[in-house]
């Protein structure tokens, strides 16, 4: 009979056993603890945000692209076509609020 186990073997597998539950209950304490939790609800909305701002960064990145694309050549030369329309347009909406905001004044 080779599986028969002395009293010392059995006693040793049952301290053995009982220091690994130890741990696995270690854990489970550190897991569950309201500081854990804390802790990884705030790591996750971080990384919410994170992504949420990479991904706003982008979109602003490539809408500036595209509006600078409207205005200056692929050579870097500014197109005077374009430009000039919206600087008298701009202009004309600065105008327009200093004449209003003179005429409230009166």
């Amino acid at each position: 009979m080779s599986d028969a186990r002395t009293p010392a073997q059995i006693e040793a597998d049952i301290i053995s056993r009982r220091e690994q539950l130890a741990v696995v209950l270690d854990e489970i304490g550190v897991r569950v603890h309201p500081k854990t939790i804390i802790g990884d609800a705030k790591a996750k909305a971080a990384e919410a945000v994170d992504r949420t701002a990479g991904r706003a960064f982008v979109a602003v990145n490539r809408t500036v692209s595209d509006v600078k694309a409207q205005f200056v050549s692929k050579d870097g030369a500014p197109r005077m076509e374009r430009v000039i329309p919206v600087a008298l347009l701009a202009a004309g909406v600065v105008g327009l609020v200093v004449v209003s905001a003179r005429r409230k004044k009166r």
